[in-house]
């Protein structure tokens, strides 16, 4: 059997579980970094998710706790977009990927991760990504340490955001 080291688990494995929703955030900024927000809006922001299907995972997210697209107002819509294009911008700006998904996953049925608040999904891709590891060892090799990648994107993101 082959041996995969993620001490960076333990953390989330011995740590307290949170009772409150992942995606309902403080609106202070104290804990930005901690919880790998890049970028705030008015209606929502952008963060780093911290179980990546690939290196540059991120997640665009309504500060409103709604668990539908048609939930969203015009306004929230408007901004989710626009978060949307700027995300692919950094994304393709930072690590020139071959390609990317984007996407929600509404319901349970559907593989929403966590589907009571909405999230939208941006996946960087590249020719090759799905190696022997994820197809025979059902496991995904991010190759660059999550705070790296945060410290990575952040500026690339105030620099579009300005």
């Amino acid at each position: 059997m082959e041996v995969l080291w993620a001490p960076w688990r333990l953390q989330y494995i011995l740590g307290p579980k949170p009772d409150e929703c992942v995606f309902c955030i403080p609106e202070h900024t104290d804990e930005d970094e901690e919880r790998l927000i890049l970028s705030r809006g008015k209606t929502c922001y952008v963060l780093m998710n911290k179980y990546p299907y690939n290196n540059g995972h991120l997640m665009i997210v309504p500060y409103r706790h709604v668990c539908c697209v048609t939930d969203l107002t015009t306004q929230e819509s408007h901004e989710v977009m626009d978060y949307l294009r700027i995300s692919v911008e950094v994304l393709k700006k930072a690590f020139s990927p071959d390609g990317l998904n984007a996407g929600l996953n509404l319901g349970d049925a559907a593989g929403a991760g966590i589907a009571a608040h909405l999230h939208f999904q941006i996946v960087p891709r590249w020719n090759g990504d799905a190696s022997f590891m994820a197809v025979f060892g059902e496991t995904h090799v991010i190759p660059e340490h999550l705070r790296s990648t945060y410290n990575r994107l952040k500026p690339i993101f105030l620099d579009a955001t300005s």
